[in-house]
């Protein structure tokens, strides 16, 4: 897993702080309630005494790793806790291509890239039981093939667009004027003569250059095919998916309301969220963000495991699962970059 994160944490100063540390970390993600040292004095893998592990726990919260939640006896970890104990994790051989095999099935030859996308996102969630993002591939990389216009009532037209070979989508423009089927065929045509074969990002550039450049040499014909047309690809934004919404319900205990509160408007930010998920696009492997390690306050309770995918190797996109800070990092993140690889690959080969 390539680890490319904002922050690391220093590691405990001694190697029984580094297991009570980890101890600390595994059964508060197990169990959602504060760690208290008789607990972690019946495990077998410590062999440590109640008061032993008292004053290490005490170390630990002076360092910064634990903290004391209200008057409980017990302890729960930090953020920088988190990022220690994920920092150890080794996802050499961990990561769960069985678990994933089920993916490929979902994959319809008939379907869009979208709809592919739509089916890895809510599999994530199924095999994770948390809520799943996933970022549509990046519409200014798809490549025109053909435009048609008809006129609808109210001065609006729809727009059919087909790109990638299989790709089909809808829009309805509205027009300061009512325009014949005739002449939106004229514009249909002029498109497709000069901008099919071109990514939707190149012809855009080409149509708002045209734009800016003097209109008194654009005849009437033109300056209406240009003015739909960007229209049409200025509303081609990139938006994010959100699948598994209530399997928050499951990951977060009664008691923790406000946590659940916290990650439901956390994925009502979609604009927060793709800024987030495009950050992933430079980096290959997971990338993981805990707490404030997003940049965003609606995130600051959250963690977002996240990892790119590629059609024909450039980076389009990106899968994630979000939830609380003591999601099972060690089998979540292999099963979020083993989706993303499946994906990957049903895209390089449709």
């Amino acid at each position: 897993m390539e680890r490319d994160y904002s922050a690391i944490a220093a590691s405990p100063n001694s190697h029984r702080a580094k297991l009570v540390l980890q101890a600390v970390v595994e059964e508060y993600i197990s169990l959602g309630q504060p760690v208290a040292s008789k607990r972690l004095s019946e495990r077998e893998d410590l062999q440590l005494s109640s008061a032993s592990i008292r004053t290490v726990m005490a170390d630990l919260e002076e360092q910064g790793y634990l903290k004391s939640p209200h008057t409980s006896a017990g302890r729960i970890p930090t953020d920088q806790a988190y990022r220690y104990f994920v920092d150890q994790l080794s996802m050499a051989d961990s990561v769960p291509q069985v678990e994933v095999s089920g993916l490929t099935g979902r994959f319809d030859p008939d379907q869009s890239v979208n709809q592919w996308v739509h089916h890895a996102s809510g599999f994530l969630a199924d095999i994770t039981n948390l809520a799943s993002l996933a970022t549509k591939p990046k519409a200014s990389l798809a490549v025109l093939r053909q435009i048609e216009f008809l006129p609808l009532a109210d001065q609006r037209v729809l727009a059919i667009i087909v790109f990638n070979d299989q790709e089909v989508e809808h829009r309805v423009l509205p027009m300061n004027t009512q325009l014949s089927s005739a002449r939106l065929k004229e514009s249909s045509n002029f498109i497709n003569t000069h901008y099919s074969g071109h990514s939707l990002g190149w012809i855009r550039k080409r149509i708002q250059r045209s734009m800016r450049g003097d209109r008194r040499q654009i005849d009437a014909l033109e300056r209406a095919t240009l003015e739909m047309a960007e229209l049409f690809l200025r509303d081609q934004g990139d938006d994010v998916l959100v699948s598994g919404q209530d399997r928050l319900l499951d990951a977060v205990e009664v008691d923790h309301l406000e946590e659940l509160r916290t990650l439901y408007r956390a994925l009502s930010l979609k604009e927060e969220l793709v800024l987030l998920l495009d950050r992933c696009l430079d980096t290959r492997g997971v990338k993981l963000f805990i707490g404030p390690e997003a940049g965003a306050a609606s995130l600051e309770e959250c963690s977002v495991i996240a990892s790119p995918y590629h059609m024909n190797g450039e980076w389009v996109g990106a899968l994630a699962v979000i939830g609380p800070t003591r999601i099972p990092y060690d089998r979540v993140i292999p099963l979020v970059q083993a989706t993303a690889s499946s994906l990957s690959h049903a895209l390089s080969h449709r």
